[in-house]
């Protein structure tokens, strides 16, 4: 298994990713659109964190890892085979990748394909 995205989202995006620099010896870059003005940096090994402010009023603080898969559609029906609900089906995001989240024992779980 390896995490490809690491995504927090919290109401205060600037003190996390001072925190997370300051911690770790990283750099998070300018918001990106394409991941919900997420500021991003490299993880070790490969694959980035990203962390974002809730893109709804309804949206709470979360840590969600997205898993590398080498096929989204599968691993989401494999996802929901075993029990989980989709919240959120394969979508392409440009540059990126493809994401999916799904709820399984009350936990958000992302899967990410390159």
């Amino acid at each position: 298994m390896q995490v490809q995205y690491l995504e927090i989202v919290t109401p205060d995006v600037d003190a996390v990713c001072a925190a997370c620099a300051k911690l770790h010896d990283v750099k998070f870059g300018k918001p990106e659109a394409g991941l919900g003005n997420a500021r991003t940096a490299k993880l070790a090994g490969g694959g980035m964190i990203g962390v974002r402010a809730p893109m709804a009023e309804s949206e709470t603080p979360i840590v969600r890892p997205y898993l590398l898969v080498d096929d989204i559609e599968k691993a989401a029906e494999a996802a929901a085979a075993a029990g989980g609900e989709i919240a959120h089906p394969p979508m392409e995001i440009p540059g990126h990748g493809k994401f999916a989240i799904y709820i399984h024992g009350g936990i958000q779980h992302g899967l990410w394909e390159i």
